[in-house]
């Protein structure tokens, strides 16, 4: 009946996780990966089917990803979450309850944050369960989102996703995805980052986590969160400027 589709890229520390939790409801889980640790080792040993494809973007990843699912139903999990009992309940309730000739092209999925292994109390919804034959394409390079012809609903019990775990995780994948983002800016034309751009952004990083997200609850671990994001902001517009500086 569904399908579960992970896009994975140096997740051994927690793919297990996220495999186990959708056992009970995935007839197949295909993990689609571009590792150079022993995720995908662990995922076949989970029995999961591993697919190599190289990263481009995520929408890309997710677009290979459903066109090697086999079932109506196809479900997209990020390496770092977790399902619940709850939610695999309300989503086999939902489908179910779905006629052939229904609207519904699929669901978002409300998704509980968990930072250093903490709920902050911060929920998103996110859009990831789909009927396949709904789901068009995904489109966007940075902040991908889904094509689909219909409507979707919402399951209400949410999914868990464990981010920030331990500092030494975080500050390798900002190194790497910083990258990746900065080459998008600097492709897409971005302005010329100037001495007042830098802290206009970092700023907006550090106020946004630490008030916005709820980070001021949290105490010390809001604290580290919040500078985190700023760290991250600045690595980012610091390599566009290495770009702009090499053009």
């Amino acid at each position: 009946m569904i399908s579960i589709l992970i896009i994975s890229k140096n997740s051994e520390d927690f793919i297990s996780d996220a495999i186990e939790s959708v056992k009970p409801i995935a007839e197949e889980i295909i993990v689609v990966d571009d590792s150079n640790d022993n995720t995908p080792k662990i995922a076949e040993k989970l029995g999961a089917k591993v697919v190599k494809n190289t990263f481009k973007n995520f929408a890309d990843q997710r677009n290979f990803a459903a066109s090697l699912a086999k079932n109506d139903w196809i479900f997209y999990l990020d390496s770092d979450e977790q399902v619940t009992p709850e939610f695999i309940k309300e989503l086999k309730d939902k489908i179910k309850n779905i006629k052939e000739d229904n609207d519904t092209a699929g669901f978002y999925v409300r998704r509980k944050t968990f930072f250093y292994g903490k709920d902050w109390g911060l929920t998103d919804r996110v859009q990831r369960v789909f009927r396949k034959d709904k789901l068009k394409e995904w489109r966007g390079v940075v902040h991908e989102t889904p094509e689909v012809d219909g409507s979707l609903a919402t399951i209400s019990a949410p999914i868990l996703h464990h981010t920030h775990r331990r500092l030494d995780q975080m500050v390798s994948k900002t190194n790497e995805w910083s990258e990746f983002e900065a080459d998008l800016r600097f492709k897409a034309g971005h302005p010329k980052m100037s001495v007042w751009r830098f802290p206009r952004v970092m700023s907006t990083a550090f106020l946004g986590s630490y008030f916005k997200e709820g980070g001021w609850k949290n105490g010390t671990a809001g604290v580290v969160e919040a500078v985190y994001q700023m760290f991250s902001m600045f690595i980012t517009y610091a390599k566009l400027w290495e770009k702009q500086q090499k053009k």
